[in-house]
């Protein structure tokens, strides 16, 4: 035994000194790196730019592609995604837990990904689809318990974690459990909301999205060619210039891109049919009232204004208040979602690397691209609860109530009543319902 722990001791400074290595050259590096874009030397300047463009072009003709193939590829998108930052993340801690010779912290990591995973997308799939789930004899007993189901597979790895704790090692096991558990709370959790976002309607996610895409470009953009004054110390390489710069392209892109978007029904309708794609006629009615332009009156000095520059007398204009929301959107897609990077970029100075990967030429890994995104999925997530959605009763409700809350007769009484109100509307025929009653539909053994 003490042969063993010299061994770990021994194994665990040997990484911890070549982590104090690679901090001091990050250190060395970070100097370096605090030198401007716009005073970058021209051939490196333009060789990343070329490098960056290409990539992000390839990704945004992917993303569209993906987009018109239907709601689910996007959900298996995002999922994709997130299992990748959770890697990304979760290998930085699984280094040292190797030195220390700690056994099934990976796969620990990878049971409660799959657990949170079953709970939180067992919660989107029966609040979204409950008129699927709940007349289905399999899903059903899956659905009812689903969340005592959760609970035990949580408890089953708690107990696991618990039963494997070292002596000697305690203070390091229970580190790293944390840091899983903030993994899975700053990523898998988050990104359970773009999913939500994306059931609530295509255009929830596709606009949230494309203004951290947007706000990402125009802030390189800027930063490029006019930035002069260092933004945050955290990311040298960030200007104040590209950030107020980015501000303004993504104030002026998200008006322009929402009123686009908000012309087709496959982007403002809810989810109803998994299988519909760009492609299918998709309609909803009663539409979201956000998404119907309304006239505005104008203030004297914006009526002054316009009519210098139009020669014409404007007193009002058609807006829909999507277009004022995505308004609001841009402005946290500038000036706060861009802290998720900044976070990300403390993370990264922690634990001295420069990149949570290298997936994705010019970018660095995944991480390096998504850390805004998730921030920003979830405040469009709850905007969107808070300010825009409208809620009206669905078939899916009224069933799951049904079920849930009335015993077979009263399920039957309610048949009965609910053919009679359509028979005095006029909707089903009478005779045709005496003939078939409940009760003749019973089955008799």
């Amino acid at each position: 035994m003490p042969l063993k722990r010299r061994s770990a001791k021994k194994t665990e400074m040997a990484v911890h000194s070549n982590h104090k290595a690679a901090g001091t050259e990050e250190d060395k590096d970070s100097l370096k790196q605090t030198i401007l874009l716009a005073a970058e030397p021209s051939n490196k300047k333009w060789k990343n730019w070329w490098i960056r463009t290409i990539t992000t072009l390839i990704m945004i003709g992917s993303f569209f592609f993906i987009l018109a193939s239907g709601h689910v590829w996007v959900i298996v998108m995002v999922e994709a995604i997130q299992t990748l930052v959770y890697r990304e993340i979760i290998q930085i801690a699984q280094v040292p837990a190797k030195a220390r010779n700690v056994r099934w912290f990976k796969t620990m990591s990878w049971y409660f990904l799959i657990s949170t995973n079953y709970f939180l997308y067992g919660e989107s799939i029966m609040h979204y689809f409950k008129q699927i789930v709940m007349v289905d004899a399999f899903l059903l007993p899956f659905a009812t318990h689903h969340r005592f189901i959760s609970f035990v597979l949580y408890v089953i790895g708690f107990v696991f974690f618990v039963a494997n704790l070292k002596k000697g090692q305690y203070k390091f096991q229970f580190t790293q459990f944390c840091w899983t558990h903030m993994a899975l709370l700053l990523v898998v959790v988050q990104s359970h909301f773009i999913v939500n976002n994306i059931l609530e309607g295509m255009i929830w996610f596709v606009l949230p999205t494309s203004l951290v895409i947007c706000n990402d470009i125009f802030a390189y953009i800027c930063g490029f060619f006019w930035g002069k004054t260092q933004l945050i110390q955290l990311s040298p390489k960030k200007t104040v210039e590209g950030f107020v710069g980015a501000w303004i392209c993504t104030l002026i892109f998200g008006f322009l891109w929402t009123t686009l978007l908000m012309q087709f029904d496959y982007m403002i309708c809810p989810v109803k049919d998994l299988g519909v794609t760009a492609w299918s006629n998709v309609t909803c009615e009663p539409k979201n009232p956000v998404f119907t332009s309304v006239p505005w009156q104008l203030p004297p000095m914006w009526i002054t204004i316009a009519h210098v520059l139009t020669r014409q007398d404007i007193q009002q204009v058609w807006i829909a208040p999507v277009q004022l929301h995505a308004l609001v959107m841009a402005c946290f897609a500038s000036l706060i979602a861009p802290f998720g990077g900044f976070f990300a970029s403390g993370v990264k100075r922690a634990f001295n690397i420069k990149d949570f990967g290298d997936s994705i030429p010019g970018h660095g890994g995944m991480t390096d691209r998504m850390d805004c995104q998730f921030l920003m999925g979830v405040f469009s997530s709850i905007y969107y609860q808070s300010f825009i959605k409208t809620y009206n009763m669905s078939v899916g409700t009224v069933l799951a109530t049904t079920i849930n809350s009335l015993s077979i007769a009263e399920q039957l009484e309610l048949i009965e009543r609910l053919q009679t109100y359509l028979v005095n509307q006029a909707v089903l025929d009478a005779k045709a319902v005496a003939r078939c009653g409940v009760e003749t539909l019973l089955r008799k053994d």
